[in-house]
């Protein structure tokens, strides 16, 4: 209870306190009916006085859970810490599983407070007997209980931690996902995520067998218990020990006073992610400041350092870029040549930010690339992938993809596709390269190009007009062809 506010523990515990006073009533009154000692409409009026108190009950538990559950994801989205996915299954998926918590077993507890309570203190003016041998069988449910629910604690812990680890890195791949397509990582990615929902699904199959099996302890134990106090009062009934009024009374209290114990039992499994869910979102702390991102330094004026700059990927043993160092002058056009593999398309990846340094650092003008606002960062770049992603619609369109008001026709031209520009057709490979070369020359704004082999599917005629269009530009090419070579002012090879 130590989760909720002070208005809600109150309200709980007036719920609990009159049901605890309808159970014994209600039973009373039934007895009297079956023995034939008293009427039905009293009995009718307290069945349909419960009812209604339960009614009244759940619409204020549901709608303190979803206050909570509101105040929570307000908190989690403003406060929580992790990367993009983590957070937004806590607040989507996670926090969904506190409504069991709150609105199931919360009420239960206060439930399972007071009506045994009250079972007992009838019963033992009724049948002094039966209410000591209830009151001796009682503590066994909340024991049972206890002893299975710290190891059902733990394997619910580790079912959400998994599911956690799930859900966020499966949004982090799919917001990445096209980045990891040009990179040919998507495959490893999606191999990454199968493992994980493997592992997600051990543990929930792990904590569902804990689960029933503390299920049938609890049924058991009250089962067996119940047929403690049925049983004699049945044989002293034949005897003429108990008149049938009072054991009546005994058999219809006997399972009241296990039933609330039974019931808080099954909603502590069915809540125990929730509680583990809470026990997250209530740990995160406000932030104190904001970090603001600095506007990046200007390519065309200042130099981009690459300083010892290594890059690890979770399923390579060996690092895809290792201890790079390179600086880029001002104005400069430089060629980064060597073995496929060797880390020339992860060293542009860096370069947009697309691809996180896992040691070194890349300085513009002084500024670690990590400070820097990416959005504005990103407008200094024009990119042209190996594999570039084109859209339905026309080539124009394509061309003018995220840049309103360029001069569409006039770089489709620089690049050979001015009798394309309307057209709709399927395109070829070299088409679709000269169609992503284009986008990037409309972009009149952009102060570097990034060329990850830009004329690697053209034709010698061809690639002379790319290298046309875009010779003068300050540029970072990755070249395998000799005829790139020709064109930068600097040559530097991995190995």
């Amino acid at each position: 209870m130590r989760h909720v506010d002070r208005r809600y523990a109150v309200a709980l515990g007036v719920l609990a306190a009159v049901t605890a006073v309808l159970v014994p009533v209600q039973a009373e009154l039934l007895a009297s009916v079956l023995s034939g000692a008293g009427g039905v409409v009293p009995l009718l009026g307290v069945v349909v006085a419960r009812a209604a108190w339960v009614w009244v009950g759940q619409v204020v538990a549901q709608r303190e859970a979803a206050k909570v559950k509101a105040a929570l994801r307000k908190r989690v989205l403003r406060d929580a810490t992790g990367t993009p996915g983590e957070v937004a299954t806590l607040a989507v998926k996670g926090l969904d599983a506190v409504e069991p918590y709150l609105a199931g077993y919360l009420p239960q507890l206060a439930v399972a407070a007071a009506v045994p309570v009250a079972v007992l203190v009838r019963l033992s003016f009724a049948d002094w007997g039966s209410a000591l041998v209830i009151a001796l069988t009682l503590p066994l449910v909340p024991v049972f209980a206890a002893l299975v629910g710290v190891h059902t604690r733990e394997r619910t812990r580790a079912q959400w931690a998994a599911m956690a680890s799930l859900g966020g890195h499966f949004l982090d791949v799919v917001r990445g996902l096209g980045t990891l397509k040009l990179f040919g990582r998507a495959a490893a990615q999606a191999r990454t995520v199968r493992l994980m929902s493997h592992a997600h699904a051990a543990e929930t199959m792990r904590a569902l067998r804990v689960a029933f099996l503390s299920a049938l302890v609890l049924e058991l134990v009250a089962t067996l218990s119940v047929a403690l106090v049925a049983v004699p009062v049945g044989l002293r009934l034949l005897d003429g020990g108990v008149t049938l009024h009072v054991a009546l009374l005994v058999l219809l209290l006997a399972p009241e006073a296990y039933l609330p114990l039974r019931a808080a039992g099954a909603q502590f499994h069915a809540s125990a992610e929730g509680l583990a869910v809470l026990e997250q979102a209530l740990a995160t702390t406000p932030r104190t400041t904001t970090t603001t991102r600095r506007r990046p330094p200007d390519p065309r004026t200042s130099p981009i350092v690459f300083e010892a700059v290594e890059v690890r990927y979770p399923d390579r043993a060996e690092p895809a870029l290792s201890g790079f160092h390179l600086t880029v002058a001002p104005g400069e056009r430089v060629a980064l040549v060597g073995p496929s593999g060797a880390g020339k398309s992860t060293a542009l990846a860096v370069l947009l930010g697309a691809v996180p340094p896992t040691a070194g650092r890349v300085l513009v003008g002084g500024v670690d690339l990590r400070e820097v606002d990416r959005a504005e960062w990103l407008r200094h770049l024009a990119w042209v992938p190996q594999r570039p992603t084109l859209f339905p619609g026309t080539v124009g369109e394509n061309i003018a993809l995220g840049t309103p008001g360029a001069d569409v026709v006039g770089a489709a031209r620089a690049v050979g596709l001015g009798d394309l520009v309307h057209a709709r057709h399927a395109l070829s490979s070299g088409e679709r390269q000269r169609v992503a070369v284009a986008r990037a020359l409309a972009r009149t704004d952009a102060r570097l190009l990034l060329l990850d082999e830009p004329t690697s599917r053209l034709d010698g005629r061809t690639e002379e007009i790319v290298l046309r269009a875009t010779r003068g530009r300050p540029a970072l090419v990755v070249a395998h062809r000799p005829a790139l070579l020709g064109e930068v002012d600097r040559v530097v090879e991995f190995r």
